[in-house]
């Protein structure tokens, strides 16, 4: 039973219901479809009459589209069957990183339009701005046809204020109070929304669930730093100073190297990609004398290729990131205890390397060994989570339902 805030509320008004079930419809549309009127009152539980009332709302409003012609049961007219309108709509799904910026069309199932496009990121917040400002106005300039870009979902590796879409500290880029919402939105003349990668990449589980989530999730995204997004009962934790989730900055030792965001030891300083790189290399990541061209240019995926190769140093570092993987993911467990725990990142092309030593370190940490048996399952870097995350920011919103009381 949830409780209600005093404080906080939205009190239900007369077209509240109405609002509930066309989001309702709408998610089922999306879930099921091809999806017939007939069978869409059946999953709703409603008359046909009420779901058709919907249905009409919604073809009205270019929502959903009437399609292929299915066959009939028996001497009635045979079904037409319903599809979410994504043909008329795309969004533009921005992922920024320490080193690199990407970029996605895809249309508001988060199904990709065009090839991603990269280029490195400039610090400079005003610079990066204004180059990722010429970049989306070409997008929209190659989509000019009678689709409608509906805004531009952006993820940051760092804490942002959700409501005003600020970026409150991103360590990795040595960001503070960075106003980049309504800054990106004034250079592109679309509506903008921010959000922290490890959270995007946690909606877009949710996103690829139908709009929901029967239990409670994380999200580790472990690249130039490590983000996790956490939700709870369907929704994504923020927390009061929207700092909610960051394990990443948890501290595995206050012993440790020196993390990006100031601290010692934190989770992120054993795990990132940096991180593994420095342990092959014998490297402290703080250090500031100049780097090798060899190695200035090593990636984790060139040291994954050569630990498969047989290099046993590769291979030892490696293992050594799964360790400190599973010891903070043992954190989660016995914080947040979700019912499943989804990894990604580059680490994730060594799965099959570092799975037993991930594995062994969450049973030594986990309180109970239940929990120690949390499903864990990887994303591929391939299914672009935080562009898909960074895509639902714009269009999830249509699927839910207003919060009320």
């Amino acid at each position: 039973m949830r409780k209600i805030d005093p404080k906080r509320f939205q009190i239900a008004k007369r077209r509240t219901s109405r609002e509930i079930n066309r989001q309702i419809a709408l998610t089922l549309i999306r879930t099921h479809q091809p999806v017939s009127r007939a069978d869409l009152a059946r999953l709703m539980g409603t008359r046909r009459g009420a779901a058709s009332v919907l249905v009409n709302e919604l073809l009205e409003e270019a929502l959903i589209f009437e399609g292929a012609t299915g066959e009939g049961g028996g001497r009635g007219r045979k079904p037409t069957f319903l599809y979410i309108d994504s043909r008329e709509r795309y969004v533009i799904a921005v992922d920024i990183r320490a080193t690199r910026t990407y970029l996605m069309a895809t249309d508001l199932l988060g199904k990709p339009l065009v090839g991603i496009t990269n280029f490195p990121t400039n610090r400079d917040v005003d610079v990066l701005i204004s180059e990722l400002g010429k970049r989306i106005k070409a997008m929209v300039a190659e989509n000019r046809s009678n689709a409608t870009c509906q805004g531009v979902g952006v993820v940051v590796p760092g804490m942002t204020d959700h409501g005003s879409g600020r970026v409150l500290h991103a360590p990795t880029l040595g960001w503070r109070d960075v106003d980049l919402k309504d800054a990106l939105s004034a250079a592109t003349a679309l509506p903008v929304q921010i959000e922290n990668s490890g959270r995007a990449c946690a909606l877009a589980q949710v996103w690829a669930r139908g709009g929901g989530h029967s239990g409670d999730l994380a999200f580790v995204s472990v690249s130039d730093g490590v983000g996790v997004g956490v939700v709870v009962n369907g929704e994504i934790v923020r927390g009061r100073n929207n700092i909610a989730g960051e394990f990443g900055h948890v501290p595995l030792s206050i012993d440790g190297p020196r993390c990006s965001c100031g601290a010692t030891g934190c989770w992120e300083a054993y795990v990132s990609n940096l991180a593994t790189l420095s342990r092959y290399f014998g490297r402290n990541p703080n250090e500031s004398k100049p780097i090798s061209a060899e190695n200035a240019t090593f990636t984790i995926e060139d040291l994954i290729a050569r630990a498969r190769n047989g290099d046993a140093k590769a291979l030892a570092a490696l293992h050594s990131t799964g360790r400190y993987l599973g010891l903070g993911l043992a954190s989660i467990i016995n914080a947040v205890d979700p019912g499943r725990i989804y990894i990604g990142g580059e680490i994730t092309a060594a799965w099959d390397l570092i799975e037993s030593a991930v594995k062994a370190a969450m049973v030594e940490r986990a309180l109970t060994a239940l929990a120690a048996r949390t499903e864990i399952r990887t994303v591929s870097v391939d299914e672009h989570p935080r562009l898909r995350g960074a895509a639902a920011l714009v269009a999830a919103p249509a699927f839910a339902a207003p919060m009320v009381a």
